[in-house]
């Protein structure tokens, strides 16, 4: 601790010095001060400017990568809405079937779903090349749906059988780089497909009705009940997927319409018989006899 003495000795001195020497003092202290705060605030070390330089980097392709991915899926739902729009013409197409034209309408209609796989099936296979394309599913699903709905409806009504989904995807694979993942249409979007597909089919078991064609009515009210029996089963696995709930509606709806049209034709069978353009008075279904 400093003595009295030595304080009193200091404060003299310290009032001695000249004003303009304090002044020029306190000029140097705040200069160094800025220049410090000055060097420190805008000169980078090489590691600092070297992580700047890399995270704009960064940023910029991950910008690039988000532009690419936006254009690719205006392309990826252009395509897709090419394959619902033509794959709807295959489905109208088959609706134009009965007995006299059924070779001719069939013929015609694989060579129009052929049309459909080779020019936009695959330009959709083309734009989701070296993709990662479940991110882009939602943009092409509607076509894949409309495309697997088309496709099952003309080999039911060629083969009276299911087209399964290893078939389908057989088809794609020729489509696709081998050098590349291929496209394969997944489960979810086969199964919304042959919800579409019992729809259609009712449509088509109402047409062959009112022609007289019960036997392939009743054929297809076997093949639209099992689909449902089995996709029940299957549906509450399913449980987060909205569109499958709504179409399970849907599909119960067309099986009870077209059993109604097949039971209506049964209890009132006779009213059917000039439909057919059979001269004989008994008629069966179903190896069931006509009421009398």
């Amino acid at each position: 601790m400093l003595h009295i003495p030595t304080i009193h000795k200091f404060k003299l001195s310290f009032m001695a010095t000249k004003p303009q020497r304090i002044c020029h003092l306190a000029e140097t202290a705040l200069q160094v001060a800025k220049r410090a705060r000055f060097m420190c605030s805008t000169t980078p070390t090489e590691a600092e400017a070297k992580a700047a330089t890399n995270m704009k980097e960064a940023f910029a392709q991950y910008a690039q990568y988000l532009n690419d991915l936006n254009e690719k899926r205006e392309r990826v739902v252009k395509a897709s809405r090419d394959i619902t729009m033509n794959s709807k013409k295959v489905i109208f197409q088959v609706h134009r079937i009965s007995k006299q034209n059924k070779e001719e309408v069939l013929g015609k209609a694989e060579k129009d779903l052929a049309q459909v796989t080779a020019l936009h099936v695959s330009r959709l296979v083309k734009e989701l090349h070296g993709t990662d394309f479940w991110k882009l599913r939602r943009a092409y699903s509607p076509g894949v749906q409309e495309y697997v709905e088309a496709a099952t409806l003309c080999h039911f009504c060629k083969t009276g059988t299911l087209l399964n989904l290893d078939e389908l995807n057989a088809v794609l694979l020729p489509l696709s780089d081998s050098s590349v993942e291929p496209l394969q249409i997944n489960v979810l979007d086969y199964i919304l497909g042959l919800a579409d597909l019992t729809g259609e089919l009712m449509r088509l078991a109402i047409g062959r009705i009112s022609d007289g064609e019960l036997d392939f009515a009743e054929m297809i009210c076997k093949f639209v009940r099992e689909i449902y029996r089995k996709l029940t089963l299957l549906a509450p696995e399913m449980d987060d997927s909205y569109d499958m709930k709504t179409k399970m509606e849907t599909m119960l709806q067309s099986v009870m319409k077209i059993e109604n049209a097949c039971f209506s034709v049964h209890v009132r069978g006779s009213e059917y018989i000039p439909l057919m353009g059979s001269e004989d008075g008994s008629f069966s279904l179903l190896t069931v006899p006509d009421l009398e």
